[in-house]
């Protein structure tokens, strides 16, 4: 007799919920197949091409032949880039032994998390939070603790409410700037503020996603905990990536610089799961760190104009607001107002998730609600699209709210 499916699966999966962002996308994908036209405003993607010169860069590494096995959590050559590019754009002084690369940005984090994590350590993870973080500390089996970040503080932790959720079991504190999914940022002094507060607490390790590093607007300076208070840097992972800035999110590259104990036990875990990172997507990691970024100026100019162009219209829909975010290209519109009043059918919009599914529903539009970032009622739309499909889709989303009473 076979064992029911439950019981076949681990505990510890089942306690882990599939990618809401991938899951919204697939239903988005699923309804355009039934002949449904759906504007996909749910999944984080540049709609840029990967520039020329590190395209250039994979087509000559494959035809010398470099399609064999690589050291197993990076090249020399990449680990060096990402070396360089540490010191180059964020004053941080790495050793290759402290540098590790894996298959995106994602596995990077959850590595450093399984090879430090033991039962019930706890994580500090400010909400709203990009939706894997929770799940990848409780596979690793630690205690994600989430901690809401209002919008009153423009979505960022304070130091404050650092201070009130570290406990003795604490061992991780995660930021990510900008952020994922408000686009808020830490600028140095807020850094700072934080910093003061981690000095207090040795035993307690610092991971930064600055995957969105170089996406911002409005002249905002960008700011890594471990260069504004060199004192953690020996308890830092910074980690990075080439899948936003360069467009290179099917290329699966990610990167961190830490400790060595720490890199060291990332690259034997590595070992026995999914080995090195493509050699082809290494050499052109490469050519990216190491060539010119002209392009980004520009990139961006167009990421703020539809940024504002959504922002407009969204602070112009009764029962809608939104903060201006100043990286990423995300914005994270509050449903609050929307809440309680009802759909033609008579159906009441009860919480952010009937909101977003009455946008997929009635204007075709897909999204996320804010429930799974950590933060209720709101809602995410990723602006990284084609300006004229933002335009359908802000107009789509007025008329979808219009018809609410």
């Amino acid at each position: 007799m076979t064992a029911p499916a439950t019981q076949r699966l681990s505990s510890r999966l089942q306690a882990v919920q599939p990618s809401p962002t991938i899951a919204m996308t697939r239903l988005a994908a699923e309804l355009r197949r039934q002949g449904k036209e759906i504007i996909g405003l749910s999944q984080g993607e540049p709609d840029f091409d990967t520039p020329d010169h590190i395209r250039t860069a994979a087509k000559a590494a494959i035809d010398a032949g470099q399609t064999r096995y690589t050291d197993v959590d990076g090249t020399p050559e990449l680990k060096q880039a990402v070396a360089a590019k540490f010191l180059r754009e964020n004053g941080l002084s790495y050793e290759t032994n402290q540098i590790t690369v894996g298959t995106g940005g994602k596995q990077v984090l959850y590595n450093a998390l399984l090879a430090t994590l033991d039962e019930a350590d706890e994580v500090i993870i400010p909400a709203p939070y990009w939706v894997s973080y929770p799940d990848m500390v409780r596979l690793a089996g630690g205690v994600p603790v989430t901690v809401p970040c209002s919008e009153e503080d423009a979505f960022l932790l304070t130091a404050k409410a650092l201070r009130a959720a570290i406990t003795p079991r604490t061992k991780w504190l995660i930021l990510n700037s900008p952020s994922n999914p408000t686009g808020a940022g830490y600028s140095a002094t807020h850094l700072k503020a934080l910093a003061e507060v981690l000095l207090e607490f040795p035993r307690i390790l610092v991971m930064t996603d600055d995957m969105y590093e170089h996406i911002r607007y409005d002249g905002w300076e960008f700011a890594t905990i471990a260069a504004v208070e060199p004192k953690l840097l020996d308890r830092t992972m910074t980690c990075n990536g080439v899948s936003k800035a360069y467009s290179m999110t099917g290329w699966r590259i990610g990167f961190a610089g830490g400790p060595a104990d720490i890199i060291k036990a990332i690259a034997t875990l590595q070992s026995q799961s999914t080995s090195n990172p493509s050699s082809v997507s290494q050499a052109a990691a490469v050519a990216a760190l190491n060539g010119p970024m002209d392009f980004l100026a520009e990139r961006n100019a167009i990421f703020q104009e539809r940024r504002d162009l959504c922002l407009q219209h969204f602070n112009s829909i009764d029962g809608l607001s939104c903060i201006k975010p100043v990286g990423a290209f995300y914005l994270f519109p509050s449903c609050a107002e929307m809440i309680g009043r009802k759909r033609p059918d008579g159906k009441v919009i009860e919480t952010d998730t009937d909101f977003v599914m009455w946008l997929l529903e009635e204007a075709g539009v897909a999204a996320v609600p804010g429930s799974a970032f950590g933060l209720a009622p709101y809602f995410r739309i990723s602006f990284a699209t084609a300006t004229e499909r933002l335009e359908a889709a802000c107009a789509r989303i007025r008329t979808a709210c219009e018809k609410l009473s």
